[in-house]
């Protein structure tokens, strides 16, 4: 009970700017300081969404489903590269600079040439989403393995265990925290690199539903569909974070030994 407490009286100050924020934009736009065909009223955009409501699911799983398959095959290349950096320093002098370039090159010039090479199905965007989600996944479980205790190493050699045991006991433990740090900045990115994927072309998704309404040029359809993207984004952020407790209980309860 204190610990909901503590969180209500932690979220309420932003709950409430934000609430300020939706009647002060509702207001201005009742009052005709700006046409409600360039900014809709969040009315509008309430209704907007109550008029889609019946075609939103398929749509959002659409894109949801992009985004989880893209995520999962970034987790396993971030992880695996990270291990190769971290592990050879041959690799790491070899791989490191074309990861950092990688992230240089322009999604949305890559996406035509994808949709050209794989067509406009799964493939695609899965792809355009593990190429912007396994960067940040990459550099900070790398970070996390390089940056172990090495007397902590030093420990559990010098009492026998081999290079599977110390990749066990301390290496995997220590760069835990590093990797859920990644995986949270990449599932914020992988519900936007879904719908930037959809903007090549798509049967179904949020990406699609995007740029039909801007080009019927409904301003409320777009802002509801930003809404809801943004929701799925924070979702799946907070999935991530309620996972990583879980993986981590220890780090939970040092948390909030701090905050007591």
């Amino acid at each position: 009970m204190n610990n909901l407490r503590q969180k209500n009286k932690e979220y309420f100050p932003c709950m409430l700017f934000l609430a300020f924020s939706i009647f002060f934009w509702e207001w201005y736009v009742k009052s005709g300081y700006v046409s409600d065909y360039l900014v809709p009223a969040p009315s509008a955009v309430g209704q907007s969404f109550l008029n889609h409501f019946s075609i939103l699911p398929e749509h959002i799983l659409t894109t949801m489903s992009e985004a989880l398959v893209g995520l999962f095959f970034a987790v396993i290349i971030g992880v695996l590269i990270a291990a190769l950096i971290a592990g050879i320093p041959f690799i790491r002098r070899v791989l490191y600079p074309i990861v950092v370039v990688s992230q240089n090159i322009p999604i949305l010039a890559l996406a035509p040439l994808l949709a050209v090479w794989f067509g406009f199905g799964l493939t695609p965007k899965v792809i355009i989403v593990v190429l912007i989600g396994f960067f940040p996944i990459v550099v900070n479980t790398a970070d996390g393995l390089m940056n172990v205790d090495k007397d902590m190493i030093s420990l559990v050699r010098g009492l026998g265990a081999n290079r599977w045991q110390t990749f066990r006991l301390v290496l995997f433990p220590s760069a835990i925290p590093a990797f859920f740090s990644g995986l949270r900045i990449a599932s914020t990115y992988a519900v936007i690199g879904a719908v930037i994927a959809e903007w090549m072309g798509a049967s179904s998704g949020l990406g699609l539903f995007l740029v039909r309404s801007q080009r019927s040029f409904q301003t409320d359809q777009i802002f509801m569909a930003i809404i809801v993207i943004a929701v799925l984004s924070i979702s799946l952020f907070i999935s991530i974070q309620i996972l990583s407790n879980i993986a981590m209980p220890w780090r939970k309860a040092l948390i909030d030994m701090g905050d007591k």
